[in-house]
């Protein structure tokens, strides 16, 4: 009876919805496959809309985010669904050119200026508190490479003068309030820097190798509530104060540092068992890297639990480089409550990649009561994405290269991916190289972009295609798109940028 009814369209569906019920814990899954009818249809070249930055819609898919071109002001819109009249009979294939608008779409709720007259938003950064409604946004002045010496400051990690997070209620547009950095280094781009889990907010400062724990209150407010680097424990410069040993604070290495470097001794010691070999052991594994464990700083952090951190340690060079694949770099657990390391991988480790392929999910750290974000498909949690995942693996030349190419993105990027599920690998299949689900831009084509069915392999169920509907008169030019999907509607902007020519916006979306 029930495989009767499930022919595939949106009637039978419906009507199967009706008479049965899902197993347990499959309800949204079950839901989800609706998508595979409601997907967008309908296309708006080049649609009539302001000069903006558009950045991304928010989690919950109440808010659209986007900055001015000089990066001065924080627009925010509100997603509408398109409803129009028509005095006159209506064109049943095309629509009305006052509904080609992107107010059709979107209703501008305010514009705000955040950033001052040196100051510049950093139109990548974005994290948005779901359970408040609250964007935390920032602002930066101009990067200097010239930096002079500052103590406790890495030598080759540059200095930005300021460096401000705006804590703002995306509601009405008040901020909230603010946190600022003077003459630091923090990574903005693609919000690398930050990583945001329930209310606690990790910031981490580069050039002072200091991890920032703050707070976001209830009533709005940024109140640091730990802070990890020189010092581990709350009273441990209360401690060397009352003995007289601050005074001399630079001949000893950074608390965290310590306990690095504590961990590895203590791991390569229990390493070797017999006694006699156990100094040389030390000595060729330990204290000929010495200098090298010495010199390792703290490259990203992210968020596992309320208790603990994932940390990236690797050179001063790979720190504030792009390209991180080939350098050498550890991975620690950090307990914050014990101020201990609790494990410790190397970037080609075979035991981490176990653990990254077997818990993908753990190392995103999303908050449990999200309705969209933890269903966001991973090789931990869909079979077609572990197929994809193994059929690389066994391309790979190199197990070793491979291992550190899979391992180069952690820490993860908060907020990083969409949840829409246009991007859910058991609904549909799409090429990854031209747009995926990871928050990133792509290089353009002049083909759409197919997204096909996986139940039917050989039905496109919609296309995206971004750019003009024409396409580019200069083949040679240099073209990036960047795509923006709601997180349940059907309803996407693809965005395509080309070196000096005007911006195309495209809305596609189910009509």
């Amino acid at each position: 009876m029930a495989g009767f009814f499930r022919t595939g369209n949106l009637t039978s569906r419906i009507f199967d919805r009706q008479c049965f019920s899902p197993r347990s814990g499959a309800t949204v899954n079950t839901v989800r496959q609706f998508y595979e009818n409601l997907v967008p249809s309908y296309t708006i070249y080049d649609i009539e809309c302001p000069d903006y930055s558009f950045r991304k819609f928010t989690d919950d898919g109440k808010y659209l985010v986007a900055f001015s071109r000089n990066h001065q002001d924080l627009i925010v819109y509100r997603p509408i669904w398109l409803t129009f009249s028509c005095n006159k009979e209506c064109d049943s294939h095309d629509l009305p050119a006052k509904a080609k608008r992107f107010d059709s779409f979107f209703k501008q709720l305010y514009s705000i200026s955040l950033a001052s007259s040196n100051e510049y938003i950093c139109k990548d950064f974005f994290l948005y508190v779901a359970c408040h409604q609250y964007g935390l946004f920032a602002t930066s002045t101009a990067q200097s490479n010239d930096s002079g010496a500052s103590e406790g400051a890495i030598h080759g990690v540059p200095s930005i003068e300021k460096i401000t997070f705006h804590l703002v209620r995306l509601e009405d547009g008040a901020i909230l309030d603010e946190k600022a950095f003077r003459n630091d280094f923090i990574n903005l781009a693609h919000s690398i820097g930050a990583y945001l889990y329930e209310d606690l907010l990790c910031i981490v400062s580069l050039r002072y190798q200091t991890i920032h724990i703050l707070q976001i209150r209830d009533s709005g407010n940024l109140v640091e509530v730990r802070r990890i680097g020189a010092f581990c424990h709350e009273d441990d410069e209360l401690y060397l104060h009352s003995h007289g040993q601050v005074a001399q604070g630079s001949s000893f290495l950074p608390g965290i540092k310590q306990r690095l470097l504590s961990f590895i001794f203590r791991k390569t010691w229990n390493e070797e068992p017999d006694q006699t070999l156990r100094v040389q052991h030390l000595k060729k594994k330990f204290y000929f890297h010495f200098q090298d464990y010495v010199d390792l700083i703290i490259w990203k952090v992210q968020f596992l639990d309320r208790h603990h951190l994932f940390i990236k340690f690797g050179s001063v060079d790979g720190g504030v480089s792009r390209t991180t694949d080939q350098n050498l770099a550890f991975f620690a657990v950090y307990n914050m409550e014990t101020t201990e390391i609790v494990s410790l991988y190397q970037n080609s480790s075979e035991e981490l990649y176990s653990l990254f392929e077997t818990f993908y999910d753990h190392f995103h750290a999303n908050p449990q009561n999200s309705l969209h974000v933890n269903f966001i498909s991973s090789h931990a949690n869909n079979v077609h994405a572990l197929d994809q995942l193994r059929t690389i693996k066994n391309k790979a030349s190199s197990t070793s290269q491979f291992v550190k190419k899979m391992m180069s993105p952690l820490p993860y990027t908060c907020q990083s991916q969409s949840p829409s599920p246009y991007f859910d690998l058991s609904l549909f299949r799409y090429d990854e190289k031209l747009i995926s689900a990871a928050d990133r831009h792509r290089h353009c084509t002049e083909h759409p972009i197919k997204f096909i069915s996986v139940k039917q392999p050989n039905v496109v169920k919609f296309k995206i295609k971004p750019g003009s509907d024409a396409g580019s008169s200069d083949g040679r030019a240099k073209r990036i798109s960047s795509f923006l999907f709601h997180p349940f509607f059907p309803l996407a902007l693809s965005i395509q940028q080309t070196y000096m020519q005007a911006t195309v916006v495209n809305v596609h979306f189910r009509r």
